[in-house]
């Protein structure tokens, strides 16, 4: 049996079984899953050697929409994320965008059993290979000789003295056992920041768990975070800890918690202070030793004020507050990360360019970035896959987008000048919401946040 974890979603109960009984006796961990709204958090908890995904859900029967943006999705959470489409509908065209939008392979229904298993095979390897040739275990460089984290997921790069600051008051607070809230936009790297205060404090060795609480429904909040017991409710169909008793003895990192509605905030908040979970239809709580960290790129200050979030949950979780800067203001970040970058996606796409032209750096550093080092690195990754050249040119980046947006005055407040290049982005693209987010290198929530603060 291989030792590798699977992740089938269907919304036909009969297929999750018939694939999970194959599957199951040749991957040590098969995961099912009938709703694909619980895809990201899913994706985002899971680590999972390969994906299988239903293409048709509940917007209409063959067109296989819901699966293109369902892959969009998984793969703006997880890059590496290895995703096997399969259908009852579809042909050599549809195969053929599959392949396009970054899916591994297409799959049919009714598959052959062999076919399906040789197809989930590869993609597990795959996953092993991309792993190894992209440095999961990349080292966080610093404008101190820093010794590489050969066993994180961290790739924070900065030689800035803001960094620095930043990173020695996490390393001083990372040995104690104080609930952190890290602070930053979209793409600055909170989850990153995260990781290394778990590595660095003395619960290392002990779970580090992820909760993107924005992407978690009202109803299925306390079945999460508190877990249930066996029929509890509708497809309870065992008993299932819930994310606090994951990290029992580690880490508990809260993401996106400024999204949380205030029922939610009240239910969280309880827990916060007793430190005791009960599953949802049990009446057994359970004490749990979690260090918790949380994350959120709202004004929660401004929250509270507007009552829209509770002031005894901010002071809960605030203990430490910790305000990841904006990649504007860093500038001389801006080329460390972005030949970080190029070299870790020549290695992957096995490309021979090898550096930035002069005329390209100095647009890299007049760009604002607003969707951040994310941002940043989705460029040069889109750069490197289309270049045709040894050195990267700025026509390599954000095409019309960038080039135009490099050439807005340097008197344009930011925002008119985020908001122009969003409207530009949504002229190109037609409005497809997905197109415009990878365009822009932003997350389709926060493309939707832009939106809505922009009246667009």
């Amino acid at each position: 049996m291989q030792t590798a974890k699977i992740l089938i979603v269907d919304d036909d109960v009969d297929v999750l079984s018939a694939a999970k009984l194959l599957l199951k006796r040749h991957f040590s961990q098969v995961d099912i899953e009938k709703n694909p709204q619980r895809i990201p958090f899913l994706v985002t908890n899971g680590d999972y050697d390969a994906i299988l995904l239903d293409m048709n859900f509940t917007r209409d029967v063959i067109s296989g929409k819901e699966g293109f943006d369902w892959l969009d999705r998984i793969l703006d959470i997880d890059p590496l994320a290895v995703v096997v489409l399969f259908t009852a509908f579809g042909d050599v065209e549809m195969a053929v965008r599959a392949m396009k939008a970054g899916a591994m392979d297409f799959v049919l229904k009714p598959w052959e059993n062999d076919k399906l298993l040789a197809t989930m095979q590869a993609g597990v390897q795959k996953r092993a290979n991309d792993k190894a040739q992209v440095g999961i275990a990349a080292p966080m460089t610093t404008n101190k000789a820093t010794p590489p984290h050969q066993n994180s997921s961290i790739n924070l790069v900065f030689v800035s003295s803001l960094m620095q600051q930043l990173f020695e008051t996490a390393e001083r607070v990372a040995v104690t056992d104080a609930t952190i809230l890290i602070l930053g936009e979209n793409g600055t790297g909170k989850s990153d920041l995260a990781q290394l205060i778990h590595q660095k404090s003395k619960r290392a060795e002990k779970p580090f768990v992820t909760v993107d609480l924005g992407a978690i429904p009202e109803s299925l909040f306390e079945g999460e975070l508190f877990g249930h017991v066996k029929g509890a409710y509708t497809d309870a169909k065992e008993d299932r800890a819930g994310r606090f008793e994951e990290a029992n003895g580690g880490t508990l990192f809260l993401d996106e918690i400024g999204n949380l509605s205030l029922p939610m905030q009240a239910k969280l908040l309880t827990v916060l202070q007793s430190r005791v979970v009960t599953r949802v239809g049990s009446n057994k709580p359970k004490q749990v030793d979690v260090r918790i960290i949380c994350a959120t790129n709202q004004p929660l200050g401004q929250m509270v004020a507007e009552r829209a979030f509770r002031q005894d949950l901010l002071y809960r979780i605030n203990t430490i507050e910790l305000r990841l800067p904006a990649l504007r203001e860093r500038p001389e970040d801006i080329m460390p990360l972005a030949e970080f970058f190029l070299k870790q996606y020549r290695h992957q796409y096995k490309r021979v360019v090898t550096t930035f032209s002069a005329p390209l750096v100095k647009q890299l550093q007049r760009y604002n970035w607003p969707g951040n080092v994310r941002e940043l690195r989705s460029a040069v990754e889109r750069a490197v896959i289309l270049t045709q050249q040894n050195a990267l040119q700025p026509e390599d980046f954000f095409q019309n987008a960038f080039t135009e947006a490099s050439q807005f005055s340097e008197t344009y407040q930011l925002e008119e000048m985020e908001k122009q290049l969003i409207v530009k982005a949504m002229k190109k693209y037609s409005g497809n919401i997905t197109e415009i987010a990878r365009e822009l290198g932003l997350s389709r929530q926060a493309l939707y946040r832009r939106m809505e603060k922009y009246g667009l």
